[in-house]
């Protein structure tokens, strides 16, 4: 080597060391920018796929309703399918969470197609499922495969489920500032890991772009109206935010005792479906509608229009507390959000405040008494409502969120600050022990 190489070789080493003492973080990001991209297009694609197949799945049920009455044959496929190749993916979102406070091995990648194809099949013959815990697996299962080629320690793997989370979250719904707080909220009450940021918005954000170049559609919805901000309305919606709350906490609560009660009634898994798949078909035909089964998504936006009946929210929470206790796949947030959109819209008739905001405000504080992510919730409601109700929205999801207690539909979810002094004990415990 020259004397001119070697003057030019320590040259660069001088200014490459000084430019990355100057700006420290560079790898970090250059690192994540890397990783969260490819989580972001590989999730983004799945979620399309998965969109696409949910929206065939629903619009050949409902032009051939005869195809509920095999809903218990197909129940007890998918029981039979988990019960003899996929005990280990059985746990689903909980998987997810249980890895991300205790990293342990890849989560396997046939939890994707497992969850998928159980899904799909869940709403193909009529069970009330939604489809965000399936669009969190797939996004779970596929982002853990790069662990390996990345060689990323036990706390770069957290990062790395969290940005999956959010990228699966914030593509299903269309909601990419949401899914990255969800991602950062949802695992841990109370805290969020402020390393994961840049990682769970780079993934959450390029996943929902890579959805809509697929063209998979999303539903969009509308508030006509919406209140002055004033001592009154604000009033009403702390009281509004109470109800949701209770909502929440049922919904949660029924939701295991539910689960518990088939596995101890029904020792052989895959004739938990079997049964719930009964109890939804008879109740479909006796009743003479689809209004309860699949997403709701008609019901809902049907919420934002008018005034429902309050027996509405109660007969889609049984459903889907019966669709999923049994034993079908899908997920919950979808079916909260049918709850609390026509709660809410039922409460116009004794709350005075307009039907679409309050069927708006039930949307989001449901699922975030629900799941315990109010923030979350709160830009959810700005991204799919509008900024002019984010302040209702806020009220309604923080209230919620309060008065939900200690329940949640997760149960590895850890309680990382409590609600209030006298939950102070159950710190750093999941649901599960709770």
């Amino acid at each position: 080597m020259s004397k001119l190489q070697r003057t030019l070789s320590t040259y660069l080493q001088f200014h490459i060391k000084f430019f990355f003492r100057k700006y420290p973080s560079l790898p970090y990001v250059i690192k994540w920018l890397l990783i969260s991209s490819i989580i972001g297009g590989l999730v983004g694609t799945a979620s399309a796929g998965f969109l696409m197949s949910l929206q065939w799945a629903t619009d050949f049920r409902e032009s051939h309703i005869w195809i509920v009455a095999f809903l218990p044959l197909a129940g007890f496929l998918v029981g039979v399918l988990y019960h003899h190749f996929g005990k280990n993916v059985e746990a689903g979102n909980n998987l997810l969470l249980e890895n991300i406070h205790e990293p342990n091995d890849t989560i396997p990648l046939k939890m994707a197609p497992f969850v998928y194809l159980g899904t799909i099949v869940t709403h193909f013959f009529g069970g009330s499922a939604g489809r965000e815990g399936t669009a969190l697996q797939m996004a779970g299962a596929i982002a853990d495969q790069l662990t390996k080629p990345f060689r990323l320690d036990k706390n770069e793997r957290k990062v790395l489920l969290i940005s999956a989370m959010a990228a699966g979250f914030g593509s299903v719904f269309g909601t990419p500032l949401a899914g990255a707080v969800f991602g950062l909220e949802v695992f841990l009450i109370g805290k969020i890991r402020y390393n994961a940021i840049f990682p769970a918005f780079v993934a959450a954000i390029l996943a929902d772009i890579v959805t809509n170049l697929w063209k998979a559609k999303h539903t969009h919805y509308h508030i006509d109206f919406i209140p002055k901000l004033e001592f009154l309305p604000v009033a009403y919606s702390i009281l509004a935010g109470i109800v949701f709350g209770i909502c929440a906490a049922a919904f949660s609560k029924l939701l295991h005792k539910t689960d518990f009660f088939f596995k101890s009634k029904i020792k052989y898994p895959p004739l938990r479906p079997v049964i719930g798949g009964i109890l939804v078909a008879a109740a479909v035909f006796a009743m003479g509608t689809t209004r309860y089964i699949g997403l709701g998504i008609p019901a809902i936006l049907e919420s934002f229009d008018q005034s429902l009946p309050f027996y509405d929210f109660a007969l889609k929470m049984i459903f889907t507390i019966i669709t999923l206790s049994a034993g079908f796949k899908g997920g919950e947030v979808t079916p909260l959000f049918f709850i609390g959109a026509t709660l809410g819209s039922a409460l116009s008739l004794v709350i005075s405040l307009p039907y679409g905001l309050l069927a708006g405000m039930g949307f989001v504080a449901v699922f975030a008494g629900a799941t315990n992510t109010p923030l979350a919730c709160m830009l959810m409601g700005v991204e799919l409502f509008g900024a002019e109700c984010g302040v209702y929205v806020a009220i309604a999801c923080v209230v919620s969120y309060l008065f939900s207690g200690n329940n949640s539909i997760y149960t590895k979810q850890k309680i990382g600050e409590a609600k209030n002094i006298r939950s102070e004990h159950l710190v750093d415990k999941s649901f599960e022990d709770v």
